[in-house]
């Protein structure tokens, strides 16, 4: 509706200015919003406002001859000018009430736009290493990528959904030697300290459990004969910062000896350990997505990358494109040419590639796979990184616009903070075990993922209409009830004969569902424009109330045919849309609460 009000006031516009201003004012968007006050219509512009200035002219001159230039439309009944310029529509009902039939033919189709008419893109979320269980920040990354990907192609894009595995790089090392170190534990033959920065949860145990039954209690084993390791000191809970920063070196020191020593006295146990270790923990990665309802298209291996040759071909074709020099024995990427603000090491004096050249390499690879645009879902953490890989990809490919990144800011427990490296944290499986799918999902939506999210945990248990998911929820349930009701009581619902009723929707809130139901398309489309599947959680709030009022207000289940049969039409119109919203955030249309 807002597309057509939008194309009369151009219309309007071209009859009422010079060609040459209509043709500047045409440039100009215009905007529609909801009225605050029925008083004032439904749907109000401040188009000439904004026009006044750049045409110099009064604003409320302006909007008069706009409002009168306005071509006759079926869509209101009538347009007033208020305060200083703004246009007010009041809308017919029939306009309102014709999207119930629109609603009812297009079904779960509605809002949506074409398949693939906005192209293709590879959305790449989650990607957590595979060092340990998801925790609850992890969760709010997998709910807004699958929700995101949801959208988007309800927007029109062709979505595909990847999972980068960093399974190569310095944390698979750290994996390794903490599975080695609790396999020779149960072993009794633990003859080195755990490593304080190694990963000290349980969930370590089970590897080494499976190795123990595997290969037994004398395999990959050590002696201690003619080894020295640095010392792996304890941190003090008071210590100043930098006496804690040189223990923590000292700690990083012990952990990189027990690495050497593992990857080059043991080199196949060190496989071994790593492929198990690595293989358990994706497993329960997986696990955990389908738990929370996520899925990914494709799952890419940081070592198949680095293995295909990807890493050396992109060196060379920086170091062709002259973008690459050597300083200090290492090798650098001139990101300060492509939009970064300072060098960047590709690889270290030891030889070694950083993350930074594998994690350019992997996106390079994305590119040669064939996708022209890449959207990728990161930590807030990672705000420093994203300008370097935009660098790398202009450099490589000429392409500034290639990436989007998206940063997921942090989420915190009602009950407090976790943090995966002490071992005492949330697990992503708890989250879900203790409020369920439904609510994690739709609980993680609340927010804009630009702004910190606590979640509130006793909220989301409750069964009240003041958990959010739960009153979205009870309205579908309580749709279907009147539904089922009517059949028990021997009403019929006619859809057709309801369709040539509406015209009998006339209370207030009758009028406020209408215009909600309306509103799902633009609500769609802004929410795939603005990467912001979070207004879908909003809008159905909006709609469940609008529901409750309306159900508090008008009896359904009418003896009189004809309004019987227009409510239940709204009523099945509403169904649908809240049954498209809550599939779109992953979240069930449960028919009984």
């Amino acid at each position: 509706m807002k597309s057509q009000l939008q194309s009369l006031l151009r219309a309007a516009l071209a009859d009422v200015l010079p060609q040459a201003e209509a043709a500047r004012a045409s440039e100009t968007p215009i905007l529609l919003e909801s009225t605050k006050d029925p008083r004032h219509g439904d749907l109000a512009t401040n188009l000439a406002l904004t026009l006044a200035r750049p045409l110099n002219r009064p604003p409320r001159q302006l909007a008069e001859a706009l409002a009168r230039a306005l071509p006759k439309s079926e869509l209101f009944d009538k347009v007033e000018v208020a305060g200083p310029g703004f246009i007010n529509f009041f809308l017919a009902p029939a306009a309102l009430q014709r999207v119930v039939a629109e609603i009812l033919e297009r079904g779960a189709a509605y809002g949506r736009q074409p398949a693939a008419a906005r192209g293709r893109l590879l959305l790449e979320f989650v990607s957590a290493n595979p060092t340990g269980p998801l925790h609850v920040g992890h969760g709010r990354n997998a709910v807004y990528g699958d929700a995101l990907a949801n959208v988007l192609e309800a927007g029109g894009w062709q979505v595909e959904r990847e999972y980068y595995v960093n399974d190569a790089g310095r944390q698979v090392d750290v994996l390794a030697v903490s599975v080695w170190a609790r396999y020779l534990e149960l072993c009794g033959a633990l003859w080195f300290s755990f490593p304080r920065r190694g990963y000290p949860g349980d969930y370590l145990r089970a590897t080494a459990e499976k190795l123990r039954a595997a290969h037994g209690t004398s395999a990959f084993r050590l002696a201690q004969d003619g080894i020295e390791l640095p010392p792996d000191p304890p941190l003090a809970e008071n210590a100043a910062e930098a006496e804690a920063a040189a223990v923590k070196q000292q700690q990083e020191r012990y952990l990189d000896a027990l690495i050497e020593l593992l990857k080059t006295r043991l080199p196949q146990a060190y496989a071994t350990i790593r492929d198990s270790a690595l293989a358990d923990q994706l497993a329960r990665i997986r696990a955990t997505l389908e738990q929370l309802g996520v899925r990914f298209d494709s799952w890419q291996s940081e070592r198949a990358v680095v293995e295909s040759g990807a890493v050396e071909r992109a060196i060379a074709q920086l170091r062709a494109a002259g973008c690459v020099y050597e300083q200090d024995g290492a090798l650098w990427f001139d990101a300060v040419r492509f939009g970064d603000d300072k060098p960047r090491v590709l690889r270290k004096r030891d030889g070694t590639a950083t993350y930074f050249c594998n994690d350019l390499a992997y996106h390079a690879d994305k590119l040669a796979r064939g996708w022209p645009r890449l959207l990728d879902v990161w930590g807030a953490d990672h705000h420093g990184y994203v300008a370097r890989v935009q660098a790398a990809i202009a450099a490589l490919t000429g392409r500034r616009d290639a990436l989007q990144v998206q940063l997921i800011q942090f989420v915190t427990l009602s009950s407090g903070r976790m943090g995966k490296r002490s071992g005492n944290f949330v697990t992503l499986e708890e989250l879900i075990g203790e409020v369920g799918r439904d609510a994690t999902r739709f609980f993680y939506l609340s927010r804009s993922h630009d702004q910190h999210l606590e979640f509130d945990l006793e909220l989301a248990r409750a069964h009240s209409n003041d958990n959010p998911v739960y009153y979205v929820q009870y309205a579908h349930a309580r749709i279907e009830s009147v539904f089922r009701q009517a059949a028990e009581r021997g009403l019929s619902h006619d859809p057709r004969a309801g369709l040539t009723t509406l015209d009998r929707l006339t209370d207030p809130t009758e009028k406020t569902l209408l215009a909600a139901l309306e509103r799902y398309p633009e609500t769609l489309n802004s929410a795939a424009e603005g990467y912001a599947p979070h207004l879908l959680t909003f809008y159905l709030r909006e709609v469940a109330d609008a529901l409750h009022q309306w159900y508090g207000a008008c009896p359904f289940l009418v003896e009189e045919d004809a309004l019987r049969h227009a409510r239940l039409a709204l009523a099945a119109a509403t169904r649908q849309v809240l049954r498209n919203g809550l599939a779109l955030l992953g979240v069930s249309a449960p028919e009984k609460m």
